[in-house]
C-alpha cells in the first residue's frame, strides 16, 4: 500500500476516544485560553495572521516536539512534501489554541502527550523527544502507534497519539499541497458535466 492510500484511509477512518494523561511532567497544568474567538462565521474578507485572534499556545520546547512528530507522521518523500513543510505545525498550533470546546479537549491531551513524549526520550536516551534521532523516535512510537495494540501502560500515550496522528492527516491533506498530492479535484469551477462515469455508476448499482 504506498503513501497516498494510506492516507486516504486514515483520513476516513474515525477518531478514537480522546484520553487525558497525567503523571507526565511537574510543570504547571497550562492556563486556557484568553481569546474569545470569531464565533461560527469568520470574516472571509479579513487575513487572519499567527496571534491574531487568540494567544498561540505552543512554547518553544512544544512547538519543537509538534515539528518532529509531524515529520515523523508524514515526512516528505520524492512526490510530495512533509507535514511539516505545508505547515501543518502551524496549524496544530491554533487549533489546540482556539477557546473552543472541542479544541479545548484536544490542547489537553495534545499538551499532556507532548511532556509524555518527552519523558520517554529522557527516559530511555537522556535527551529530549526532539533531540532525539529519528530511530530513538520511531522507537517510543512504535509502542504508541496502534490503540488496541499497545501494552497497558501505553494506552493512554495512544490515544495521545491516534488524535495528533489525525490532526497531522487532516492538516496534510487540506493543505493545496496535499489536496493535489492526493488527486482531490473538488471546488474546480467546470463548463459542463455530464454526469458520473459509468464505471462509478455500475459500482453503486444504477447504472
Amino acid at each position: 500500500m504506498d503513501r497516498r492510500t494510506t492516507l486516504k484511509w486514515m483520513l476516513s477512518a474515525a477518531a478514537l476516544p480522546l484520553v487525558h494523561l497525567t503523571g507526565c511532567s511537574s510543570e504547571p497544568p497550562p492556563r486556557l485560553p484568553s481569546g474569545v474567538g470569531y464565533g461560527t462565521d469568520p470574516d472571509l474578507l479579513k487575513v487572519y495572521g499567527p496571534d491574531s485572534v487568540w494567544p498561540l499556545t505552543l512554547s518553544e520546547r512544544q512547538r519543537a516536539t509538534a515539528t518532529a512528530l509531524c515529520d515523523l507522521i508524514v515526512p516528505a518523500d520524492a512526490n510530495a512534501p512533509g507535514a511539516v513543510a505545508v505547515g501543518v505545525v502551524a496549524f496544530i498550533n491554533e487549533w489546540v489554541s482556539a477557546p473552543y470546546p472541542q479544541q479545548a479537549a484536544d490542547r489537553k491531551v495534545i499538551l499532556a502527550g507532548f511532556d509524555w513524549l518527552d519523558a520517554q526520550a529522557d527516559q530511555r536516551f537522556s535527551r529530549s523527544f526532539a533531540g532525539s534521532s529519528v530511530v530513538q523516535r520511531t522507537e517510543i512510537c512504535d509502542d504508541i502507534a496502534y490503540v488496541p495494540r499497545a501494552r497497558a501502560e501505553f494506552k493512554e500515550a495512544a490515544g495521545f497519539f491516534a488524535r495528533y496522528r489525525d490532526l497531522t492527516i487532516g492538516g496534510f491533506c487540506t493543505s493545496p499541497q496535499g489536496r493535489q498530492y492526493l488527486g482531490y479535484v473538488g471546488n474546480v469551477p467546470l463548463t459542463s458535466f455530464d454526469g458520473p462515469p459509468p464505471e462509478v455508476l455500475k459500482l453503486v448499482g444504477v447504472g
